[in-house]
């Protein structure tokens, strides 16, 4: 039981570094961008062609990982997303499926359709015994590193004088800006950071998630049942929501193998029947 529980904690973990881009630009800046998966698919393709072809160590490449994604969020936002900010909802949905679908094809035609590896470091690969408890090395740097990056992001929002900047300029733009402040900046940066951490949690997932073209459909009811979940309000409800589900997943795969995800979606329904905003909403 204790072992589950551990690999469902690192799983939620994992999760959360993947959807917490998407928590921010959907919960904080309110844009429904489904091609945030596309993100997380070109960290791990970096992480891939960086070790096999350059023969980069695993670590050298999750910085290198985030910075591309985040640059490719970054001139995406400036050229495309910039312009639907003020759409409605559909058009976004719409303009960032059609995202996914052109990544999905141009990923594809230039990486193939088979299934990508890496080898993690020999130091990070095995199980330890830990008071008793089987505990997986790779899963432990997991919950390290996403746990340090859960703290580091709460912290921004909070206490920096960026994260005022973020928060005033979600809450009223145009006073924002009366204000001095940087609005469009503000929101490409932004947008940028949250791309790189999907990156981030593509190039850690590899080894966990596998990687294949097709990465962005498969995993984007999941970033969007971890925002759904956790509700709008910020770091916290996605964090608590990807922990929630990825022990969920985790324990029902095990004892009920045949389900398969249906747990996920079980806590899913559960959460949102008694609490429609999620469990951390933004006040009204």
């Amino acid at each position: 039981m204790a072992t589950i529980l551990f690999d469902g904690v690192a799983y939620g973990m994992l999760l959360f570094v993947l959807a917490c881009g998407l928590a921010v630009t959907l919960g904080l800046m309110n844009f429904v961008n489904l091609a945030h998966g596309a993100f997380a698919m070109a960290g791990g393709y970096v992480t891939v062609i960086l070790m096999d072809r350059w023969g980069l160590p695993f670590l050298a490449c999750l910085p290198l990982a985030f910075l591309a994604a985040a640059a490719i969020g970054l001139v995406l936002e400036r050229t495309l997303y910039v312009h639907m900010y003020g759409r409605s909802h559909l058009d976004q949905v719409l303009f960032s499926i059609g995202l996914v679908f052109m990544a999905v094809a141009a990923v594809d035609w230039a990486m193939g359709s088979s299934q990508q590896n890496v080898k993690i470091p020999g130091w990070l690969q095995g199980r330890r015994e830990v008071l008793g408890v089987q505990v997986g090395l790779y899963r432990s740097f997991i919950i390290v590193l996403c746990s340090l990056l859960a703290i580091g992001l709460q912290l921004a929002l909070i206490h920096t004088r960026f994260g005022s900047r973020l928060r005033a300029a979600v809450d009223d733009a145009r006073v924002a800006r009366g204000l001095g402040i940087p609005v469009g900046s503000v929101f490409a940066v932004t947008f940028a950071v949250g791309s790189g951490l999907a990156g981030l949690g593509g190039a850690l997932g590899v080894e966990i998630l596998g990687l294949d073209p097709n990465f962005p459909l498969r995993f984007m009811i999941y970033f969007l049942i971890v925002v759904t979940v956790g509700g709008t309000s910020g770091i916290v409800g996605p964090f608590v929501a990807s922990l929630l589900l990825g022990i969920a997943d985790v324990a029902g795969k095990y004892y009920v193998p045949s389900l398969g995800a249906f747990m996920t979606y079980l806590v899913m329904i559960v959460v949102l029947v008694l609490r429609p905003h999620g469990l951390f909403a933004r006040p009204r």
